[in-house]
């Protein structure tokens, strides 16, 4: 009798394409994927603040990308589990990269043990609340930690004083209630000394073709496709964990995602060949936090 050969399993690879969704859909309640906006936290706990979220090279804070929600099933600890990433837009970096991950067990301190509803709230607010239940404050341009607040009415708060200034000039200087001469005589003074900012991130374009090109794809433990042959990171390129274990690719930001993303105003933005993330391989439970990974940009080369 002939034996049979059994055959090597096909890795399993998911693709992202770009789709509109109202609103209501990309509330952290949700469990979104999605493009630019604000980022839709998972925990309410532990999130990266000003410093974490701030570009190594300009210190500016860095843009929310994009995040992916990517459970694992076989663990209790990571059955609602998201990656955030987030990059640096201001010239001259255009290139500083983080990304962080969190995951919470089915039963846990902020969402329902069941899956959330697949129908629209009542009233549909697109707007996100710049508090969380918890009573943190986020910032009022970002969505980020927000520990600073406005001086004269104390209700608006900042990851940092770039933002404070940013919102000042795009209108909170007119609805800010309380008076303050001093404060408000600063704040203009520095904005007439600074080239107006571009907003935070670049709002999510919805694709219209009937054949949309990916943008990312998925495959956690797989290899990822490098656009060409140079810069490809070695296994000592990619550091471990601070738990210890190594770190095994799972997602890739494919170059088609720049087509959404508008020009920048000052003629310079961010650009990728492929941006490509690596966790860590037993995905870690660190209690709530968020834990920063590892991303890796592959660029285009003149030959490409």
């Amino acid at each position: 009798m002939a034996s049979a050969e059994v055959p090597t399993p096909v890795p399993v690879v998911e693709l992202g394409f770009a789709v509109e969704a109202p609103g209501w859909r990309l509330r952290s309640e949700q469990f979104p994927s999605k493009v630019g906006g604000r980022p839709a936290w998972l925990s309410e706990c532990g999130l990266p603040g000003p410093a974490e979220l701030a570009c190594p090279l300009c210190r500016r804070p860095l843009a929310f990308l994009l995040q992916l929600y990517a459970p694992l099933p076989d663990r209790a600890d990571a059955f609602h589990r998201s990656l955030l990433v987030f990059c640096c837009r201001e010239p001259p970096c255009c290139a500083a990269l983080r990304v962080f991950r969190n995951q919470l067990p089915r039963k846990n301190d902020h969402y329902p043990y069941e899956p959330p509803s697949e129908e629209p709230p009542d009233e549909e607010d697109d707007s996100l609340s710049l508090q969380l239940r918890s009573g943190v404050h986020l910032c009022r341009v970002c969505g980020c930690l927000g520990p600073k607040v406005c001086s004269k009415c104390h209700k608006a708060h900042y990851c940092s004083k770039d933002h404070q200034i940013l919102d000042w000039k795009l209108g909170h200087k007119q609805s800010c209630t309380t008076s303050d001469e001093a404060l408000e005589a600063d704040l203009d003074s520095i904005a007439k000394h600074e080239s107006r900012e571009d907003e935070i991130f670049q709002k999510f374009k919805t694709q219209i073709a009937l054949e949309p090109d990916q943008i990312l794809r998925y495959g956690r433990g797989i290899d990822a496709i490098w656009i060409s042959g140079e810069n490809i990171p070695q296994e000592r390129d990619i550091p471990n964990c601070p738990c210890g274990a190594r770190r095994i690719f799972e997602f890739q930001v494919m170059p088609q995602l720049l087509n959404y993303l508008k020009a920048d105003r000052l003629g310079k933005s961010i650009d990728w060949g492929t941006l490509a993330v690596f966790t860590c391989a037993e995905s870690c439970n660190l209690g709530t936090k968020y834990t920063e990974e590892f991303i890796w940009k592959q660029d285009f080369t003149d030959t490409n």
